[in-house]
């Protein structure tokens, strides 16, 4: 009897063990089944199985779904712990739980950098390089030691202009959605902002693809001395020993306008070299003058040989339009192929500012190589086809071209680009990108099996857009992905894949903390087999930014705002995880400069500068510790900046020159973009000062259209103003039927033309003091300097002692009643006033003191012309490479019989109103003045707007 109970009691033990565990295995399921991360978009998570060991005290709890496909934090791991621990019954509150995603405890899948304790040493470089960077800007000012000084980085803007060989035509990579395709669009997060942002940090920044958009190009050479420039190789004394001799190595030689499959412009030719010397007697030079076929910015790239006596510091001046600018370059890596020194500007034609020097002055013993320089991106010049001698080139420039064609360009052995041997171009390219990373790293400390050209790229990241979209109005948001399951799970210095994961996970918590305000989402971390994760030696990331079928993250994309906060949260993930890989601290660059003016004084020749530092409430470590002052004196470039301590400094102004400032904060980890640009001038004849306030700040996307039936982008209505230049667009939206959301044909949403492929329109340069201020000088009569519109507001000013205002609106939008109201009281006080801008009469508010009125606006692109006051000049309506659009012009009416119209647009309406006031004159004009296409008709035009407001000399 005592048995049969005891059996019972057994019995009834287990089953209730066995329920206890089944409710536990229940309820965990539960939990996943409903987890949700509030940080990341992730997929339902599933529950795998549940393992309790009663004699380890241990729950190990395998996951699945979603769940390991977020990005994990000390905070979100914590949480999740605490959750479960609520699970598990009472019995065994006590055990040890593990919770397993992707192989391993969550616990592990917290970067390194975003770890307070127990860092996985398998995830960091055993040794870093230390020796001298791949080119370095001796001419910057500063160094960032706590930023990216010398750091070696590899990224590309994903796909390109290919040839498909199925098609025998050029094709897109990707579909025309929303006015752009994913092959253009990628690259205006890339080249404008993130490639910027890393340099600005002291990195050295590689691309597979061009980054250059011009579309000239320029190539001096040595085997071709004349062509296109000068080649010349000279002393700085007579009699020197030391002598130029050609090389041992194939070099470059530009021998044809079109290459084929296998041709490499880079064993065409030779390379030269001279011994180095520490003594200015030995010292010459080799130098490459080019014929510049029109004005503009040219990015510089030098090429040269790698020999047993190469230096690491070979001595590269660049003469350029703001003056000299010298790099450093390590000739022992990174040779045979183009090499990126800067992007400058150019003057049309040969002159003497306007070369690349190289001299043999160094601190080391050995030699110096030199061979071709080339002077901007230039045109696609690689021809595919059937055979050699029937192909087509893509007729895009080279920047919109995918990687496969720059690599060969850029001298790569064929099996890096052409691993199909030609038969799969796109296969080619996914490849290629990885592959010339793999070649130029090769034999460095981050890659040393490899043979290669031993460049120390620490990371590459891909940056990509991808397909999905929303019906609800969602964004679709952000992914990234990583591989570890290749070459044993080891990069190519045997650090832990997994460490590929730290950077794709440390990117999605980056940016769901910094685009909150924009409601943006990031999604899910995805472990799989991608080419441009799974090839690269050393640690590398997708980031699959956005969709670009999904409207309303197109919407978002497309605001030049959207573009910086995120690419700066891009490299502020890059910043920390490269100080974590150095345990080193690491320090953020600033926020551009605010509130910035500058005032002159006409008797001593001077310009007071100001400005105010931006805080950064996102990083504590982002605080300016200096500024960086750059100078373009009359029609030059920018200088290479000098250091400023304070938020003010007084330069001396030459009379009758016009200068322009633009300022950088700056510390310890890098250097803002800029400010505006902001210029002034002394008259040596003044009658009196000008004041110009650039009120034109306005940054946005194209035009929209979202209904119950339409949804897209309207280009014609208004394109938008970007940040500078602009490479996105492959033509206007022809698919506007939002029941074909989805469809990537022809009748499908989105879909759009491609008339503007490969085109670059202007937005917004801030650079229109000095267009005005050019023009006011050109008068002859008045000084002139300028501020920003918040300076404007901010500063408590005598505006007394200007005679006139020149407020500039250009297509700005939005307007400060504040500025309305300080410009008001200035003109009841006598002040004289212009104000240009097409929706400045409709919304500042000044109609009323100006004595006019808006009465809509021409949206006709064929009114160009404008005439009056003894002008006819054209307006920049339509998109182009110069300004720009002004998609719409004001159309102005007299208030009373004091106002008068002073020019017309060519259908007759008036364009611009001057009004004789009660003590004071103004003029309104319905255009912007740096709108006006002919130079010469817009100084004149400043001119009479001059004498009607101060009286004619």
């Amino acid at each position: 009897m005592r048995i049969r109970k005891y059996l019972f009691s057994l019995l009834v033990t287990g089953l209730a063990i066995a329920q206890a565990e089944a409710q536990t295995k229940s309820d965990f399921m539960d939990y996943f089944s409903n987890y949700k991360n509030p940080d990341a978009e992730i997929a339902k998570s599933t529950l795998k199985d549940v393992e309790v060991d009663d004699k380890e005290k241990t729950i190990t709890i395998y996951t699945g779904g979603g769940f390991p496909e977020q990005h994990f934090t000390e905070e979100t791991v914590r949480k999740i712990y605490d959750d479960l621990r609520e699970i598990v019954p009472s019995k065994k509150k006590g055990y040890d739980i593990k919770v397993i995603a992707d192989g391993l405890p969550i616990e592990s899948l917290i970067p390194n950098s975003l770890r307070t304790k127990n860092k996985d040493r398998s995830r960091m470089w055993k040794k870093v390089y230390k020796g001298e960077p791949w080119v370095k800007n001796i001419s910057r000012p500063e160094e960032f030691p706590l930023g990216l000084e010398g750091t070696h980085i590899a990224l590309w803007q994903s796909h390109g202009r290919f040839y498909k060989t199925s098609k025998m035509e050029w094709v897109w990579q990707r579909p025309p959605l929303f006015c752009t395709v994913e092959d253009l669009f990628s690259q205006t997060f890339v080249i404008p902002y993130i490639i910027p942002m890393l340099e600005n940090a002291g990195a050295v920044v590689f691309t597979p693809r061009e980054r250059d958009w011009q579309k000239n190009e320029v190539i001096v050479d040595n085997d071709h001395p004349t062509k296109d420039g000068m080649y010349i190789e000279a002393s700085r004394k007579k009699g020197n020993k030391l002598k130029w001799h050609t090389t041992d190595q194939y070099g470059f030689s530009h021998l044809k306008d079109v290459y084929y499959d296998g041709d490499s412009p880079f064993t065409d030719g030779t390379a030269r070299y001279v011994p180095t010397t520490t003594s200015k007697k030995e010292e010459t030079f080799a130098e490459w003058i080019p014929d510049i076929p029109e004005d503009g910015k040219y990015a510089v790239y030098v090429s040269y040989q790698t020999t047993e006596e190469s230096v690491p510091d070979a001595h590269y001046i660049v003469y350029h339009k703001g003056g000299i600018t010298e790099f450093k370059v390590n000739q022992k890596m990174g040779s045979g192929t183009w090499v990126y020194l800067g992007t400058f500007e150019f003057s049309k034609g040969e002159n003497d500012f306007g070369m690349v020097v190289l001299s043999n002055m160094s601190g080391h013993k050995g030699v110096v190589t030199g061979d071709a320089v080339r002077f901007g991106g230039g045109m696609g010049n690689i021809a595919r086809g059937m055979s050699r001698g029937n192909g087509i080139v893509s007729g895009m420039p080279r920047w919109a071209e995918a990687a496969r064609y720059y690599e060969q360009w850029a001298g790569m052995p064929k099996e890096i680009y052409s691993f199909t041997d030609g038969e799969n171009d796109y296969r080619d390219d996914i490849n290629a990108r990885s592959q010339m990373v793999n070649y130029l790293s090769g034999g460095s400390v981050y890659n040393p099996e490899q043979q290669g050209k031993k460049v120390p790229f620490e990371m590459s990241l891909a940056f990509h857009t991808d397909a999905g979209f929303s019906r609800t109005g969602d964004y679709i948001g952000t992914l990234s992905i990583f591989t570890t399951d290749f070459n044993d799970g080891k990069t190519g210095a045997g650090l832990d894949r997994y460490v590929s994961r730290d950077i794709s996970s440390s990117l999605l918590t980056g940016l769901s903390k910094d685009m909150k305000k924009y409601g943006w989402k990031v999604r899910q971390l995805w472990n799989r087999n991608y080419s441009e994760t799974r090839e690269p030696m050393v640690p590398a990331s997708i980031l699959e930014m956005l969709s670009h079928q999904n409207f309303d993250d197109m919407r978002m994309a497309y605001d030049p705002h959207f573009k910086f906060d995120f690419c700066r949260s891009v490299y502020k993930t890059i910043v920390k995880n490269v100080a974590e890989q150095h345990g080193r601290d690491y320090v953020i660059q600033p926020l551009p400069v605010r509130n910035f003016s500058v005032e002159i004084n006409e008797r001593r020749h001077t310009a007071t500068l100001s400005w105010a530092p931006t805080d950064d409430p996102t990083e504590p470590t982002a605080k300016a510790q200096e500024y960086i002052l750059y100078t373009r004196t009359g029609y030059d470039g920018f200088d290479n900046g000098q250091i400023v301590k304070g938020t003010s400094c007084t330069v001396e102004l030459v009379p009758d020159i016009v200068y322009s400032f633009k300022v950088t904060a700056s510390n310890k980890g890098g250097e803002s973009f800029p400010s505006e640009i902001l210029s002034a001038c002394v008259a040596s004849k003044s009658e009196g000062k000008i004041l110009i306030v650039n009120g034109f700040t306005r940054l946005s996307g194209p035009a929209s259209i979202d209904t119950d039936d339409t949804q897209g982008f309207d280009l014609d209505a208004d394109p938008g103003v970007p940040y500078g230049a602009f490479s996105g667009f492959c033509g206007r939206q022809i698919g506007f039927d939002k029941s074909k959301m989805g469809s990537e044909r022809k009748d499908g949403l989105g879909y759009s033309g491609n008339e503007l492929a490969g085109k670059i329109f202007m937005g917004n340069t801030f650079d229109y003091t000095f267009i005005h201020g050019r023009a006011i000088h050109l008068t002859g009569r008045f000084s002139f300097t300028s501020m920003s519109e918040d300076a404007f507001i901010n500063r408590n000013m005598n505006l007394s002692e200007y005679r006139m205002i020149d407020m500039i609106y250009g297509v700005q939008k939005e307007f400060r009643a504040k500025t309305t109201n300080i410009l008001s009281d200035y003109c009841r006080k006598g002040g004289n006033l212009l104000v240009s801008g097409t929706f400045a009469m409709q919304d500042s508010g000044l109609g009323n003191i100006m004595g006019c009125r808006q009465n809509g606006n021409i949206t006709e692109k064929s009114v160009k012309g404008v005439s009056g006051s003894g002008l006819n000049f054209s307006i920049y309506r339509e998109m182009n490479e110069h300004s720009y659009a002004v998609p719409a012009t004001g159309v102005l009416a007299p208030q009373n019989s004091n106002a008068f119209a002073m020019l017309a647009y060519s259908n007759g309406s008036p364009a611009g109103i001057a009004y004789n006031g009660n003590g004071y004159k103004s003029i309104a004009l319905g255009f912007p003045l740096e709108s006006i296409i002919e130079a010469n008709s817009r100084n004149l035009l400043m001119g009479a707007l001059i004498n009607y407001l101060l009286g004619s000399k």
